[in-house]
């Protein structure tokens, strides 16, 4: 059965790009006859906003938008993610880890590279062979492995589209903007599952959540694209299934940057939930609903608008995306 989920960080309020994500999943699960989950995603304690995973569930009900099943939270989920990290390291997959961020620009900037995929370093592989007398502060996964060779357990492909490892390479199927690929070990190097503070890394944590939670398809913005191949990864190294990935345009500001909380994007206004709903729908390429579309405040009649604008646009979907 499909099984899809939105999965939001309680880092502050929704967004309009927030939006975006969720209704194009929910639109998803429904055009597929399936399930819609919501999953909160607080791994990084540090980040998260006292009360916000509240308000992000009373956001997305105040927009038709609400959970076919419990609301689960990473943050109870640590022995689920023990475990799969004691897996990967019983098979030989995860190494600890002595290096600082310093320590690894400093590698990187010894052997001539620049910074990469923004924000990120890659991580140069230097505690594969030990971590030379330095007491460990991470769990790193060794990308460098064939993991179509040490899967231990039977794959589930969801479709013929399945991703696959070639020439040092994970190519992998978006649903909507076709095939993919991207050299994990030498583009993103050894990746962080326990980071040095003792926090779940989101990568460990979002793939062994999908499968417990039997997610088949994953929809969500086009900026988490560049994880996919790491979770995929992942998938392969701990025998999970594979769902199906599908990424939708992102929310622009003015600067051209993503809309993101960190760098202030304005919360969600949801005085008017329906016009909110239709600004979102017309990122995704979907028509506004035409039916009683109010521009003042909530009315009383504003939920059977939502609702009719909602099966409006399942039936859009299905002909745009699902085709």
């Amino acid at each position: 059965m499909y099984t899809g989920r939105f999965a939001p960080s309680p880092t502050g309020p929704l967004h309009a790009g927030s939006l975006v994500a969720a209704l194009a999943s929910w639109l998803d699960a429904r055009a597929h006859g399936g399930r819609w989950l919501v999953r909160i995603e607080d791994v990084d304690t540090p980040r998260c906003v006292p009360g916000a995973a509240e308000h992000i569930l009373h956001q997305l009900a105040t927009c038709g938008l609400e959970s076919d099943g419990p609301v689960w939270v990473q943050s109870t989920r640590g022995d689920a993610y023990a475990q799969a990290l004691r897996q990967l390291q019983t098979a030989g997959l995860a190494y600890p880890c002595a290096c600082t961020r310093k320590d690894i620009a400093q590698a990187l900037h010894s052997e001539g590279h620049t910074r990469e995929r923004h924000s990120e370093l890659r991580y140069p592989g230097t505690c594969r062979t030990g971590t030379g007398g330095r007491p460990a502060r991470a769990w790193r996964l060794l990308t460098t492995t064939d993991f179509n060779k040490n899967s231990h357990t039977a794959l589930e492909f969801i479709e013929f589209n399945a991703p696959f490892f070639s020439n040092d390479e994970w190519h992998w199927h978006d649903r909507h903007s076709g095939w993919h690929h991207q050299n994990v070990a030498r583009q993103v190097g050894d990746f962080v599952l326990q980071r040095a503070d003792g926090l779940w890394a989101y990568q460990l944590a979002v793939v062994v959540d999908d499968a417990a939670q039997g997610i088949t398809d994953v929809v969500r913005g086009a900026d988490l694209a560049d994880n996919t191949p790491r979770q995929i990864g992942l998938q392969q190294a701990l025998g999970l299934p594979h769902p199906r990935y599908l990424h939708t345009p992102l929310v622009l500001g003015n600067n051209g940057e993503k809309l993101s909380k960190q760098n202030g994007a304005a919360p969600l206004d949801l005085s008017n939930p329906l016009a909110a709903l239709n600004d979102a729908a017309a990122v995704l390429g979907l028509p506004r609903w035409a039916g009683n579309d109010h521009t003042g405040p909530v009315s009383a009649a504003q939920p059977e608008h939502i609702r009719s604008a909602l099966a409006d646009w399942v039936s859009w979907w299905a002909a745009r995306w699902l085709a």
